[in-house]
């Protein structure tokens, strides 16, 4: 299969017609070896317009989807970036062509080891996989100046929250299903108040469950 070929038809076909108009996104995806991160199993695959599991409790968002949390993000070149829920770490590859450093969080020990694999694989040095619960961030590396999360959730934890810069923004799809909205949360002070922007249909993230509420 000619991947380089695939990665520019994903662009011109998923993306452009997406609303993706950041060159930098684009041209980071159309660099990024997207069959590297997924199964090899699943490898034919790798730049279909679908989500592509994993492992059990991890999916990869599709190309458009992800790339349009991305854009929402409005990554700069001296940001440094908290991805969370990295998976076999493709997003911190994409990010680390738009961002100074990525901090890549995921939960599942092997799936972090595979991202730390890969990434020095194509000799990326700003992105790094860290495993540890991914609803307590990574605090030691924190303040951050973006924040994604590559699932969808009930709620965004304070603890993510409380790790944005000052200025500094969180991307979060609230919901699941059709239903769900992509939010942009923007630290200004002490406060932090979420955007709605699209619908976005993606993997859900289970860890974020809201807390069931007391019903008489």
């Amino acid at each position: 299969m000619d991947f380089s070929r695939a990665r520019r038809t994903m662009v011109d076909n998923q993306l452009r017609t997406s609303g993706i108009t950041d060159w930098r996104i684009l041209d980071a995806m159309n660099r990024i070896p997207r069959e590297k991160f997924v199964p090899d199993t699943h490898t034919a695959f790798a730049y279909s317009d679908e989500p592509i599991a994993l492992s059990a409790n991890r999916t990869m968002a599709s190309p458009a989807d992800f790339a349009r949390l991305v854009q929402l993000a409005e990554i700069g070149s001296q940001d440094v970036v908290l991805d969370v829920a990295c998976g076999t770490g493709y997003s911190a590859a994409v990010l680390s062509l738009l961002a100074n450093a990525v901090v890549a969080l995921e939960s599942d020990e092997v799936l972090a080891g595979r991202a730390n694999d890969i990434l020095a694989d194509l000799d990326i040095g700003n992105a790094a996989a860290v495993a540890g619960p991914i609803e307590n961030g990574v605090p030691r590396e924190a303040p951050f100046d973006a924040i994604i999360l590559e699932g969808a959730v009930d709620v965004v934890p304070p603890a993510l929250l409380a790790q944005l810069r000052d200025g500094g923004r969180l991307v979060a799809v609230l919901g699941a299903g059709n239903a769900a909205v992509a939010n942009l949360y923007v630290k200004t002070g002490n406060d932090v108040a979420p955007m709605p922007s699209f619908n976005a249909s993606i993997p859900v993230l289970g860890s974020f469950a809201a807390a069931p509420a007391f019903v008489f």
